[in-house]
């Protein structure tokens, strides 16, 4: 579904606004960042896998998607330029909690765990920054419950 489709009551709607990182923050993380090909379309991560890292949409179409236990969508959105993801599953140690879908020529970068992880211990100002993104996150997931 594009951010911009007509509701479907029985998909939760999420604010793609919500993944988006100030321009600072996507600076700091691009400085230590490599370029992720997106040659093809096809998934940059998907819901279950073990987090590696953390992906940044510049440019192009990734699509963000969950499903259920049982196969049903449960939303899927169009990631805004400067969206971070893989982010919360990056920061609990989790599986990722969804599919990030690009379409081929999207402009993508990755950040990996252990960068990300120095990044955050040796620069308080990304943490916080970082911390808003995941803020922004979880209250889009609420209000998407409601």
């Amino acid at each position: 579904m594009h951010a911009s489709s007509p509701r479907d009551p029985h998909l939760a709607q999420l604010d793609p606004q919500a993944f988006v990182g100030d321009p600072e923050l996507i600076r700091m993380l691009d400085e230590h960042s490599l370029p992720a090909p997106c040659e093809a379309d096809g998934a940059l991560f998907r819901q279950g896998d073990p987090p590696v890292g953390l992906y940044i949409l510049h440019q192009g179409m990734v699509t963000l998607s969950m499903i259920s236990d049982n196969g049903q969508s449960l939303f899927a959105v169009q990631a805004l330029p400067g969206s971070l993801l893989g982010l919360p599953g990056l920061i609990s140690s989790q599986p990722y909690s969804l599919t990030a879908t690009a379409r081929a020529s999207a402009q993508v970068s990755f950040v990996n765990r252990d960068t990300f992880t120095w990044l955050m211990l040796s620069h308080p100002e990304i943490s916080a920054k970082i911390l808003q993104v995941l803020a922004a996150e979880v209250h889009s997931a609420r209000r998407a419950i409601r």
